[in-house]
Protein backbone atom coordinates (compact mmCIF):
# COMPACT_ATOMS: atom_id res chain seq x y z
CA UNK A 1 0.00 0.00 0.00
CA UNK A 2 1.04 3.55 -0.54
CA UNK A 3 0.37 6.83 1.07
CA UNK A 4 -2.15 7.84 -1.94
CA UNK A 5 -4.10 4.30 -1.27
CA UNK A 6 -3.63 4.62 2.76
CA UNK A 7 -4.98 8.33 2.44
CA UNK A 8 -8.40 6.96 0.55
CA UNK A 9 -8.73 4.56 3.55
CA UNK A 10 -8.57 7.49 5.68
CA UNK A 11 -10.85 9.62 3.70
CA UNK A 12 -13.42 6.73 3.47
CA UNK A 13 -12.95 6.06 7.44
CA UNK A 14 -13.94 9.60 8.01
CA UNK A 15 -16.62 9.79 5.99
CA UNK A 16 -18.10 6.89 7.65
CA UNK A 17 -18.14 8.31 10.70
CA UNK A 18 -19.48 11.42 10.03
CA UNK A 19 -22.48 9.22 9.22
CA UNK A 20 -22.26 6.96 11.85
CA UNK A 21 -22.03 9.84 14.55
CA UNK A 22 -25.58 11.10 13.37
CA UNK A 23 -27.02 7.84 14.96
CA UNK A 24 -28.42 8.52 17.99
CA UNK A 25 -26.53 6.39 20.16
CA UNK A 26 -23.41 7.74 18.80
CA UNK A 27 -22.89 8.98 22.45
CA UNK A 28 -22.04 5.63 23.42
CA UNK A 29 -18.23 5.46 23.66
CA UNK A 30 -17.65 8.83 22.82
CA UNK A 31 -14.31 9.26 24.71
CA UNK A 32 -13.07 5.97 23.29
CA UNK A 33 -13.74 8.03 19.83
CA UNK A 34 -11.91 10.99 20.85
CA UNK A 35 -9.47 9.16 22.19
CA UNK A 36 -8.80 7.30 18.60
CA UNK A 37 -9.39 10.06 16.73
CA UNK A 38 -6.68 12.19 18.62
CA UNK A 39 -4.32 8.97 17.54
CA UNK A 40 -5.56 9.40 13.96
CA UNK A 41 -4.80 13.53 14.27
CA UNK A 42 -1.68 12.80 15.26
CA UNK A 43 -0.51 10.19 12.80
CA UNK A 44 -1.91 12.49 10.28
CA UNK A 45 0.66 15.45 11.47
CA UNK A 46 3.06 12.58 11.74
CA UNK A 47 2.50 11.88 7.78
CA UNK A 48 2.52 15.53 6.79
CA UNK A 49 5.77 16.18 8.74
CA UNK A 50 7.10 14.02 6.62
CA UNK A 51 6.13 15.03 3.12
CA UNK A 52 7.33 18.14 4.30
CA UNK A 53 10.99 16.43 5.08
CA UNK A 54 10.67 15.19 1.01
CA UNK A 55 9.51 18.73 0.11
CA UNK A 56 11.94 21.48 -1.54
CA UNK A 57 9.27 23.67 -0.21
CA UNK A 58 9.93 23.59 3.47
CA UNK A 59 7.53 24.72 6.36
CA UNK A 60 4.30 24.72 3.70
CA UNK A 61 2.12 22.44 6.16
CA UNK A 62 3.61 23.65 9.86
CA UNK A 63 0.89 25.88 10.74
CA UNK A 64 -1.53 22.78 9.64
CA UNK A 65 0.76 20.29 11.79
CA UNK A 66 0.79 22.49 14.73
CA UNK A 67 -3.15 23.09 14.54
CA UNK A 68 -3.50 19.05 14.08
CA UNK A 69 -1.40 18.64 17.32
CA UNK A 70 -3.81 21.01 18.95
CA UNK A 71 -6.74 19.46 18.18
CA UNK A 72 -5.57 16.01 19.25
CA UNK A 73 -4.05 17.28 22.43
CA UNK A 74 -7.84 19.28 22.91
CA UNK A 75 -9.26 15.71 22.20
CA UNK A 76 -6.84 13.50 24.15
CA UNK A 77 -7.71 15.97 27.57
Amino acid sequence: MNEFEASLILRAGAELLAVESADPRSEEGYGAVKANLSVALESIADALLNFEAASPTANRSAGWVQDLRRVADDLGN
